[in-house]
């Protein structure tokens, strides 16, 4: 599991006993984007970084390298420190950690003709996921459910059909979640 620093490795190894690599923020060393990539070759890995643009783009730099890492998304909310908002998988309580590694995608590697209809930017619409009032605010409670993360309309159409999120499953979560 590949996570941004060293409070984020206390909170996840009270999750899951897993071998934790911590990047210490953008500047990754040498000897970590090895040890990643020995762990990435061995075992496969998980990506938990904050929900935050520092965290996606860590998340970016990494996936970069490694583009069938898999993906763990802590909702926004489920990081949240109360007292002063700090944001961070530091602030995640054990059992979040495990939701989102449970809930976790690698790319989906299914052949498109047995993975059932793609998410499209019409069903976002549709579904009032993009181009309202309140869009952002839905994308970000569908991202929680399916376990994709939140992103902008772009960039969350594009997690859904990377990891291979049909439409029945898209609309499954709306209509379970009361979006």
């Amino acid at each position: 599991m590949v996570v941004e620093g060293r409070d984020d490795v206390d909170v996840v190894s009270r999750a899951c006993d897993a071998l934790i690599i911590p990047t210490h923020g953008f500047g990754i060393t040498k000897e970590t984007w090895e040890l990643i990539e020995k762990a990435y070759k061995e075992k496969g890995i998980i990506i938990l970084t904050d929900p935050d643009f520092s965290g996606e783009e860590i998340r970016k730099k990494i996936t970069a390298r490694f583009p069938d890492a898999v993906q763990a998304y802590l909702p926004r909310e489920k990081a949240i420190r109360p007292s002063d908002g700090d944001i961070g998988v530091e602030n995640a309580r054990p059992e979040d950690v495990i939701m989102a590694i449970e809930k976790a995608h690698g790319v989906s590697s299914v052949d498109k003709g047995e993975q059932g209809e793609p998410v499209t930017m019409d069903l976002l619409i549709q579904l009032g996921l993009a181009g309202g009032e309140g869009s952002s605010e839905k994308r970000g409670r569908a991202g929680a459910l399916l376990g994709t993360g939140y992103g902008n309309t772009k960039s969350f159409l594009n997690k859904l059909n990377r990891f291979g999120i049909t439409r029945d499953q898209l609309i499954e979560a709306v209509e379970k979640g009361n979006i």
